[in-house]
């Protein structure tokens, strides 16, 4: 499938006028230092980038390829290049806590995504992993997502914008609880894949038995280890899974300096765990796996303590230590997704002309640049 601008012309795969051919007013840049510092900043016309090291104009930039150095006006020179999928989740406006790159990608892999996949996800958060799912299904697959909290939705929407420059064919987002909400828009069988990324993932699980086919993989993303036991053994207690497998993934960078080749002393570890499991037909059960003869098993007060009741122990984000988003925060950041995914649209279209679109660059803008600076990184 491809996109059409208003004259007719083609303008192919969804998102691909965002990624290829010179650079355009709308889009987003990624300026890297000759210290490896990345700042990321959206183009406009007649817009400048303000710093302590100078002042770069934006038009030095528009019309020209990226994969060039370029210096401002102090002489201060830097690399231009296009964010990459990874870069752009680490600036982006965001409410929640977005789930990191490395876990997107195993996501995308573990599940199985497939081009023309249809795919269901819960929650959103600020639209990162719907990035990497919606790349994965193309133009012909369906992604929904449900998300409780309409703020979260709002942002998402501007990010997934903002990135393709347009809006997704295949994307639709539902606010409202997913166990609830999926049962009134899916059909019985008719879901490939599911993504749950969220505090109580077993509570959807009638659900995703329902609309899922047979053979259809699940994964969940949780942050800690009493939910990945709760979560396997209500999986398990379905019969209408295959054994659930585990894994968390850790990445560490290297420092290369000629022979000075080490660990950098920086690593992303822990995020989060992945569990998947997959469909099994109606009416089919689970083999049991043979287990080792010397292996105990669990008793009753094992699991009396390591699975409280909701009573005792509450699934929420103060249970989890988890600093809830504010709604200021969560408008402020879907007002700023807005105002880039209207920025990324008028570049893919091509019209494009108000130089004040959104707020000033960061350090010390001019009203004419719409800048996000460096970008963030959860620790």
């Amino acid at each position: 499938m491809t996109t059409t601008q208003p004259d007719g012309q083609s303008t192919g795969p969804v998102g691909a006028r965002m990624r290829t051919g010179p650079l355009r007013a709308g889009q987003r840049v990624q300026l890297t230092d000759r210290k490896g510092k990345p700042s990321t900043i959206t183009l406009q016309h007649g817009g400048e980038w303000h710093t302590h090291q100078g002042v770069l104009r934006h038009d030095t930039l528009i019309g020209r390829s990226e994969g060039i150095v370029v210096a401002n006006e102090a002489g201060y020179e830097y690399q231009v290049l296009r964010p990459l999928l990874n870069d752009f989740v680490l600036s982006m406006p965001r409410g929640a806590t977005v789930v990191y790159p490395k876990d997107s990608a195993q996501i995308v892999q573990v599940a199985d995504v497939f081009p023309g996949a249809r795919v269901v996800e819960a929650g959103v958060g600020s639209g990162a992993l719907s990035l990497s799912l919606l790349r994965a299904v193309g133009d012909q697959g369906v992604l929904h997502s449900y998300e409780r909290r309409a703020d979260f939705a709002e942002i998402a929407r501007g990010n997934v914008a903002a990135f393709f420059g347009e809006e997704h064919p295949g994307w639709a987002v539902h606010v409202g609880d997913m166990q609830e909400k999926v049962l009134e828009v899916e059909e019985p069988g008719s879901v490939d894949r599911v993504v749950l990324d969220m505090l109580a993932p077993w509570e959807c699980l009638d659900a995703v038995k329902q609309i899922m086919a047979p053979g259809g993989v699940w994964v969940s993303y949780v942050a800690t280890v009493t939910q990945l036991s709760r979560l396997a053994e209500a999986i398990r207690e379905s019969e209408g899974f295959t054994e659930p497998e585990a894994h968390e993934t850790m990445v560490r960078t290297w420092h290369l300096d000629g022979l000075a080749v080490r660990p950098d002393h920086r690593m992303i570890a822990h995020t989060g765990f992945l569990l998947a499991a997959r469909r099994l037909a109606d009416e089919e059960t689970p083999l049991t796996l043979k287990k080792r003869e010397k292996q105990s098993e669990v008793s009753a007060e094992d699991l009396a303590a390591w699975l409280p009741d909701d009573v005792q122990q509450p699934w929420d984000e103060q249970a989890f230590k988890k600093r809830p988003v504010t709604g200021k925060k969560a408008r402020k950041a879907a007002a700023h997704a807005q105002k880039l995914a209207d920025a990324a649209r008028g570049a893919v279209d091509g019209e494009l002309d108000d130089p004040d679109v959104g707020p000033a660059g960061e350090p010390g803008g001019t009203g004419a640049a719409v800048a996000e600076g460096d970008r963030e990184e959860d620790q």
